[in-house]
């Protein structure tokens, strides 16, 4: 009898173990949705897995700007990246939050030093508008921006 009970034991504890340790590939549930994930980062809050596309995408001048939008989160942000082939200025993308009047209601930014790749906190809620704008430092090109999703 004591035998049962020490495997039973010993089988319920590596059960329990085995289910604490998550598989690869594993995806978290998103910890925000809507106008509460306003201001949260995308991947700290794992919208950035939640069912994303690509909604709208713009250029300039080798900067380039992707409007974000997570169906998991009902959330968007902007992801700029710099493949220029004159780095030294620093780039900006914006995202931009508009009610159903057109007005701006937020705005959110994100600074590139010097070449790469970033994103920018998030806006949320599915019955906004969004729009995303790309610049960089310099006055020879001026702010681009999408039309808004």
């Amino acid at each position: 009898m004591k035998t049962a009970v020490t495997r039973f034991a010993t089988v319920s504890a590596a059960t329990v173990a085995l289910g604490l340790v998550p598989l690869a590939g594993t995806s978290y549930a998103a910890s925000c949705s809507g106008a509460g994930c306003d201001n949260q980062g995308p991947r700290a809050t794992a919208c950035e897995t939640a069912d994303v596309a690509t909604q709208r995408t713009i250029t300039n001048n080798g900067r380039k700007a992707e409007l974000r939008w997570s169906f998991g989160c009902q959330a968007a942000w902007v992801r700029v990246t710099d493949d220029s082939s004159n780095s030294i200025y620093n780039s900006f993308g914006y995202i931009e939050k508009y009610d159903s009047a057109g007005k701006l209601l937020r705005s959110l930014n994100v600074e590139i030093p010097h070449g790469g790749s970033d994103w920018s906190n998030m806006l949320g809620g599915s019955s906004y508008y969004y729009r995303v704008c790309v610049k960089f430092q310099g006055n020879e090109y001026p702010m681009t921006c999408s039309t808004k999703f």
